[in-house]
């Protein structure tokens, strides 16, 4: 009798362990404040920023329905431009890593390369990616339509990764300065 009474605690406390992590999940989703911002998209999926306080990462949490899809963590540098991101699927399991490249002078973004995180693809033993982005800039200095280059035989780019770059279309965080009248 000792021992069924060992053991149906034992089992209580296990399953008391096992709801914690899914419990710390919801409350970090409903955090608000200065350093998380959430967007909702046309599709009805929604996207959810999370920064570090020191703003040197940058999570993104992509959910449909409720349900995490996507989650994607940049690195950051000191202007708040990425620097290289993981891409991970709603299980946790990371699918691409990419790194940014930006002008010299300039500081624009010029290129994505995106490498597949779960089989390395080499050539001439060196480590290619799975996808190229490049833009170009006009003189004005406005970004053309990128250009993307996909490496992975008998398929379009879109099939693969979807419509959109891995790039930030802007901070979520900049606040925009109020405009002035008469200009």
């Amino acid at each position: 009798m000792n021992l069924l009474a060992t053991c149906k605690t034992g089992l209580l406390a296990l399953g008391l362990l096992l709801s914690l992590p899914c419990h710390a999940a919801e409350v970090e989703e409903t955090i608000d404040g200065p350093n998380v911002r959430k967007m909702k998209h046309e599709d009805g999926s929604e996207s959810i920023f999370v920064r570090s306080p020191d703003s040197k990462t940058l999570t993104k949490k992509t959910r449909v329905n409720g349900v995490v899809t996507m989650v994607t963590t940049y690195k950051m540098d000191s202007s708040g431009n990425p620097l290289g991101c993981k891409i991970k699927d709603g299980q946790g399991n990371e699918l691409f890593k990419v790194s940014y490249g930006y002008h010299k002078v300039t500081g624009l973004l010029v290129s994505e390369l995106m490498f597949d995180a779960r089989v390395k693809r080499t050539r001439d033993g060196k480590e290619i990616p799975v996808q190229e982005i490049k833009y170009l800039y006009d003189a004005e200095g406005k970004r053309s339509a990128p250009m993307a280059f996909n490496y992975l035989p008998g398929k379009y780019y879109e099939e693969v990764f979807g419509k959109k770059s891995t790039a930030l279309e802007g901070d979520p965080f900049k606040q925009t300065a109020p405009s002035k009248k008469g200009r």
